[in-house]
């Protein structure tokens, strides 16, 4: 079962693999609001695994481990610009969630009542997760010297259930399997409210706004689940180097896309929009652009990304200037300070409609709920409604629809 299969992955984790994915399926049916009880769930069961992994590593090993204690192996400059790679690599990880936040905050009673949340618990909970990989990484160098320290928890949690001694493998305790079956039980349900949030949802959204016509979240959701095995993600497990490289690929993509959405709203617009607009289609519409295409936008992304791209080339192997690599050390702010001020420069020469009317900030407050701001009267929003397959505004609100393919039901 731990043969390899010639795909950077071994039968036993490709296995695991399809296992996952598979299961993963039925959860997307459910729209993103429904989905608010796994993230219940998750929020105090993913916690408790992985605080079970922490102490178990540490009451076998006697201790945190040797880890801990060694001094640096870098200083100055090398010390500092490792320093900034541990930091893009933590920005990369969750440069998805920087990039799709909306598509949960959006559903927040106010505007505001997601800041404090997710300020709060977003740092903390990526760096105890951190914490505690490091401490178990570094106790399991003294639970197994003859292999070294072991940094994924998975192999860590394998060799706890098969009671490997050195380098020999025996069978473990009924106990230790159990445990280790515990823990790997939290962590599915970790990844799975990741892949759902960070993923498919995100993912599902993304594809609904570029074609509100034929798809919706759940179908969006399930298009991104068939490309997800597509494209063969095991490979980029096949090392920490690959792992890391395509991590940094998020923040060279992601982190232009970042900058001109945060400079069209807080500096261009100043909060201000014309909800009406939003939903119109036509050429004359504020929002159109060009053809539809928003070309602002598009500059400002190349511009962001051509800034890193031989930094990036140079990550994947190929000789590059030192001046390149260092801004690609930075990869994400270079990326989004690049395409930020790109995008700003090109409002302030080629000015866009529907800016602040006032010339200061202006942000639509909770009026932004009322269709009618949208659609121009009340019966033109209850004819709207209809026309969507929703019952009532409350049902809008939820999401509720009526129908089968029509209404989205699918």
């Amino acid at each position: 079962m731990n043969r390899p299969l010639g795909l950077g992955a071994n039968v036993n984790y490709m296995i695991s693999f399809v296992l996952f994915w598979a299961g993963s399926l039925p959860f997307l049916w459910f729209a993103p609001q429904q989905m608010r009880h796994l993230f219940t769930v998750k929020a105090f069961v993913a916690p408790a695994g992985g605080i079970a992994l922490f102490a178990w590593s540490i009451a076998r090993a006697g201790g945190v481990g040797p880890i801990v204690h060694q001094g640096a192996t870098a200083s100055g400059s090398k010390l500092a610009w490792g320093i900034v790679a541990g930091i893009m690599s933590a920005i990369s990880n969750f440069a998805t969630l920087i990039v799709n936040d909306p598509d949960f905050a959006r559903f927040a009673k106010t505007p505001g009542a997601a800041i404090w949340p997710q300020g709060l618990t977003i740092p903390l909970g990526f760096g105890l997760t951190s914490f505690i990989g490091i401490i178990a990484g570094s106790s399991s160098a003294v639970i197994y010297p003859d292999i070294g320290a072991v940094w994924n928890p998975l192999d860590l949690l394998r060799n706890f259930a098969i009671g490997r001694v050195g380098t020999v493998d025996e069978r473990g305790s009924a106990g230790a399997r159990a445990g280790v079956f515990i823990i790997a039980a939290t962590f599915v349900v970790a990844q799975l409210g990741v892949n759902i949030a960070a993923n498919s949802i995100s993912a599902g959204t993304d594809l609904t706004a570029l074609l509100p016509r034929y798809l919706n979240i759940r179908r969006g959701s399930y298009i991104c689940a068939i490309v997800g095995i597509a494209i063969c993600p095991w490979q980029f497990l096949t090392s920490s180097s690959n792992f890391t490289t395509y991590l940094s690929a998020y923040s060279v993509f992601l982190s232009s896309i970042a900058g001109p959405m945060i400079a069209d709203y807080y500096f261009v617009r100043k909060g201000y929009l014309q909800i009406r607009d939003l939903y119109n289609a036509e050429s004359s519409g504020p929002y159109f652009g060009i053809l539809g295409i928003q070309w602002r936008g598009w500059v400002a992304y190349i511009c962001g990304i051509i800034i890193n791209v031989v930094g990036f080339a140079g990550a994947v192997g190929t000789p590059v200037p030192i001046g390149a690599d260092y801004i690609y050390r930075l990869n994400f702010f270079s990326g989004f300070i690049v395409s930020a001020g790109v995008y700003w420069l090109l409002a302030k020469f080629f000015p866009m409609p529907a800016l602040s009317p006032t010339g200061s900030w202006f942000e639509v407050g909770d009026e932004v709920r009322n269709p009618s701001l949208v659609y121009g009267s009340d019966a033109d929003a209850h004819e709207a409604r209809e026309r969507m397959g929703y019952a009532t505004e409350e049902s809008m609100e939820s999401g509720e629809k009526r129908g089968w393919f029509r209404a989205g039901k699918f």
